[in-house]
């Protein structure tokens, strides 16, 4: 008996007809994941850069999530071919590289998903998750058709760099992370400001220019539809522990004399990190 995959996130994005919203995986809780999972929607961000979550943990949250009607994506820790390769042999389909500030470390994730001589991943489907342990006929020769690869741009640089990064072969989208970039242009914390903003927005015009999928993520509603409104063919709006912080915290407020949520760190307001 063969077994199959699930079609990758770029197909996702062909399907769909709108652009797909997701939210992030933090906690590294299969439970929370299995609730944002059955959610409703689109695509879920397992993110192994920030926080505690492991190699083990990633494969676990992404079995959790198989059962429901969603797409995966696992944001790795860097541009690592090692951690790329795996991911990979975890069972993530769909990756996302942080800090990619060029067309060549493009590039070199690129070639970090990619079977010899197309690139430079190491061979051991049949001892892994990936091709369900030799499960899935013909995997060495057809792994690529079941990969999607995202680069992140969260840098002034990167943003330099972003038309060149759009051209590299192979990817199937890049991800605006208006956090680091704001960081990078001098404002700290500031992800909504005008100039980052801009910023973002020229991206997602630089892509669509190269027909390239673009994804933002941005937990202000306001700023997400201003994003989508501009263009962006995906996009996270919360995260698992965001919402679990924000809200306890309205609890708190609302049932405990004298507590005031506004008073408490937000969580998920000027500093997500993302």
């Amino acid at each position: 008996m063969s077994l199959h995959l699930n079609p990758p996130f770029a197909q996702t994005l062909r399907d769909l007809g709108r652009p797909a919203v997701g939210m992030w995986v933090c906690s590294g809780s299969p439970v929370a994941a299995e609730i944002c999972a059955g959610s409703g929607m689109d695509w879920l961000l397992v993110d192994a850069e920030h926080g505690v979550v492991s190699l083990e943990t990633v494969q676990e949250l992404l079995q959790v999530a198989a059962a429901y009607p969603v797409q995966s994506v696992v944001r790795l820790p860097s541009l690592d071919v090692v951690a790329i390769k795996q991911f990979l042999d975890a069972g993530a389909q769909n990756l996302l590289i942080p800090m990619v500030d060029d067309a060549a470390a493009a590039e070199l994730a690129v070639a970090a998903t990619r079977y010899p001589p197309a690139g430079v991943r190491g061979v051991g489907s049949a001892l892994s998750r990936s091709a369900r342990w030799g499960g899935v006929a013909g995997y060495l020769t057809e792994a690529e058709k079941y990969i999607s690869l995202c680069v992140q741009i969260e840098s002034a640089t990167a943003v330099e760099n972003a038309a060149e990064i759009c051209a590299v072969e192979g990817l199937a989208g890049v991800f605006v992370g208006p956090s680091d970039l704001a960081a990078s242009m001098g404002l700290l914390g500031q992800q909504n400001h005008p100039d980052v903003v801009a910023a973002v927005k020229r991206v997602i015009g630089t892509a669509r220019a190269a027909g390239l999928p673009v994804g933002v993520n941005a937990f202000d509603p306001q700023i997400a539809q201003d994003y989508l409104d501009a263009g962006a063919d995906f996009i996270l709006v919360a995260a698992d522990v965001q919402l679990l912080a924000l809200e306890s915290k309205k609890l708190a407020a609302r049932f405990i004399s004298g507590y005031s949520a506004d008073s408490q760190p937000a969580g998920g307001g000027t500093d997500v990190g993302y």
